[in-house]
């Protein structure tokens, strides 16, 4: 069977030239970069030093302001918790959105729940938008941080993050940090244009390695470490680095860097060939996030009557790999049925709890193709239509109405 893989805002894979860049480090190049006396471990060294180079120059940074992490959850937390912990005698107020990923989101919580922070979350309109006037009516003398991302990697709507971030500047002495994550690898990032203080990237959209990100860290911004033991990355994230896998962001970087215009190029006709399909040939469908103002390779959607998770399933037996925004496909181990709770970015943008459960984002990546795009528009509308003839509600709806559907899958 045909397999074809459209969620690349979860995973992408290791791009051959990042790969051949890191497999030296695995056995020939072993060496620690604290035991740099030795010239094993000086090799190593100079490959950390290098690959915070190439780092820093994908967001015009400075090398000693990037600080390399086990992954961009990790510098979300290290942001957030850092800077709260560091600077709490300036101020326990924090500014974020009802849309950011789990990775600030919890930590804020355990912020206000533990520690007495006071978290305001900033609405969004139905792209999925923060209002500026918003942001600055929230700014308080005791704010001491704002974390808003850069884009969501759900409903793909990027943030004018330029304009938030001069809202903040002009109107307190609050540090900006930004969760870069879902825009890595489609947006140009320059801090310095920016005026940003703390930026969370991941090769995760770089076709990098998993288990390595990076938290800028504009000098002068202090930061209380999360993990000790060690005096690793300027002493703000003990423990050895991972060699392969930095060395394996640096070169992901520099790729993405050179590659991103025309990888943009070929990603958005896909995406749109799959949004035309799927507005002609299907009915009750609702598209999510901004129709512009959105990453080039990401559509989301909702399909009234059909369930997310069972429409995963059923794409997923005919060979394609998607998302989705239910509740269902979250990792929820342990969880009853009460406790499951719809998509928090869908019910921030406004889509009714009630029947938001048939969302799905298919995010495409540079080894899918128009053949791949025409296959699921060929298999999804008969799959909605077998799940819409187990639905009373979609039935009851119908009287009288004659839905799309004109590609329905024997």
């Amino acid at each position: 069977m045909k397999q074809i893989f459209m969620d690349y805002a979860n995973a992408t894979p290791c791009d051959k030239r990042v790969l051949d860049a890191m497999l030296p480090y695995f056995s020939e190049k072993f060496g620690n970069p604290s035991s740099h006396i030795i010239s094993k471990g000086n090799e190593a060294l100079l490959a950390l030093d290098n690959a915070r180079n190439s780092v820093a120059n994908f967001i015009n940074a400075k090398s000693e302001e990037i600080v390399f992490t086990s992954g961009a959850t990790e510098a979300n937390n290290l942001a957030v918790k850092g800077y709260a912990f560091a600077n709490q005698h300036k101020g326990k107020h924090i500014i974020s959105s009802e849309i950011e990923h789990f990775s600030i989101t919890s930590p804020l919580r355990t912020l206000e729940r533990i520690f007495g922070f006071e978290v305001t979350y900033l609405p969004v309109d139905s792209f999925g938008l923060i209002n500026p006037d918003d942001l600055k009516k929230s700014l308080r003398k005791d704010t001491i941080l704002v974390t808003l991302q850069l884009a969501n990697n759900e409903i793909g709507t990027i943030q004018d993050l330029k304009e938030l971030i001069k809202v903040v500047k002009e109107n307190s002495d609050a540090v900006f940090h930004s969760d870069a994550t879902a825009g890595c690898g489609f947006i140009s990032l320059d801090v310095c244009d920016l005026n940003i203080d703390l930026l969370t990237l991941s090769p995760t959209s770089l076709y990098g390695p998993k288990g390595v990100g990076a938290l800028y860290v504009r000098n002068g911004i202090v930061l209380q470490p999360l993990i000790e033991g060690g005096f690793q990355e300027g002493g703000l994230r003990s423990g050895t680095e991972n060699i392969p896998a930095i060395v394996g962001f640096a070169r992901a970087c520099e790729l993405g860097k050179i590659e991103m215009f025309d990888r943009c190029n070929y990603l958005k006709p896909l995406r749109d060939r799959l949004k035309d399909g799927i507005e002609k040939n299907i009915d009750f469908v609702h598209f999510t996030g901004h129709e512009e103002k959105r990453l080039p390779n990401n559509l989301s959607f909702w399909i009234e009557f059909a369930e997310g998770e069972s429409l995963l399933l059923m794409l997923n037996y005919m060979g394609v790999m998607a998302s989705s925004g239910s509740a269902c496909s979250s990792n929820l181990r342990g969880k009853s049925e009460d406790d499951l709770i719809a998509s928090p970015v869908l019910t921030a943008i406004g889509v009714p709890k009630d029947i938001c459960t048939g969302s799905l984002t298919f995010s495409l990546g540079m080894d899918n193709t128009v053949e791949d795009i025409d296959y699921v528009l060929q298999i999804l509308p008969g799959i909605v239509n077998r799940l819409w003839q187990m639905s009373p509600f979609y039935l009851d709806k119908i009287k009288g109405h004659t839905p799309k559907l004109t590609k329905v899958d024997k």
